[in-house]
């Protein structure tokens, strides 16, 4: 997103000159991000990385847009009229939770019964397609890549030092002006993704006088720890995941370059 980056850790100015960077300011913070979306644009500019005799580089942690990208997965389409009806009936997510438990167990036995905007998400497509959502789920369980030569490398940080890197990047974030970065999006009209992006709902929140600053920023580390637990779960759970120390992926990473370019 445009304008979002403090938050995101957004490359900057020199490392976007030196690497040429895709799918960097390529929304503005009014639309939606979907997985569909995504997965379409990021093949596009994998693809125009092939094409200029480069080896393309997924860098990040987002597991569902990871595989979104990499795997032959099929994600169903999206209508805001529809989601805005859905959202209307459903207020909370022990609502949208409880109306997917009828409609499609299978998918709210899989779901987060507090993640309203999954739930809202899985009975717009219902409704959209007929079809359950957990139908759309069928080539989850396989690690088939559409790009054969595809490596991943995982970098295995000690829970302990993770938590304290999360902390700092937190309290650094927040010096480096990202309260002002919240403050200048704060009465735009944000998209859903947009506007519940890690750190930026804490931060609306203080600005809005529901807690105070200490009070979001502490919010923000522990909702990071525990995405980042869930990250770990995710990709634990991909056997193509190699991982290492941090301090030997240079060396891994530079090997795999080099046996793609021979």
């Amino acid at each position: 997103y445009r304008g979002m980056d403090i938050g995101t850790a957004k490359p900057g100015a020199r490392e976007r000159e030196r690497v040429p960077h895709y799918m960097v300011d390529v929304l503005e913070p009014e639309q939606d991000c979907s997985v569909r979306w995504f997965q379409q644009a990021a093949r596009d500019a994998i693809a125009d990385v092939h094409r200029r005799g480069a080896v393309p580089l997924l860098v990040g942690g987002s597991g569902l847009y990871f595989r979104g990208v990499v795997d032959p997965l099929e994600f169903p389409p999206t209508d805001p009229a529809v989601r805005a009806g859905v959202e209307a009936r459903h207020p909370t997510a022990s609502s949208a939770h409880a109306a997917l438990r009828e409609a499609d167990p299978d998918a709210a036995a899989a779901m987060d019964p507090a993640n309203r905007r999954r739930a809202v998400r899985a009975l717009e497509v219902i409704e959209l397609t007929g079809r359950p959502f957990s139908s759309f789920r069928t080539a989850w369980e396989h690690h088939d890549s559409v790009y054969p030569a595809l490596r991943v490398l995982g970098a295995d940080v000690p829970r302990q030092e993770l938590v304290a890197r999360i902390d700092a990047r937190t309290d650094a974030m927040l010096a480096a002006g990202w309260l002002e970065e919240a403050r200048a999006l704060r009465d735009r009209a944000l998209s859903s993704t947009a506007r519940q992006a890690l750190g930026y709902a804490e931060l609306f929140d203080h600005l809005d006088g529901r807690c105070t600053l200490d009070e979001a920023a502490e919010r923000i580390r522990a909702r990071t720890r525990r995405y980042a637990a869930y990250q770990a779960r995710w990709f634990c759970a991909d056997p193509r995941v190699a991982w290492r120390a941090p301090s030997e992926l240079v060396d891994d990473l530079t090997r795999e370059l080099a046996a793609c370019a021979s």
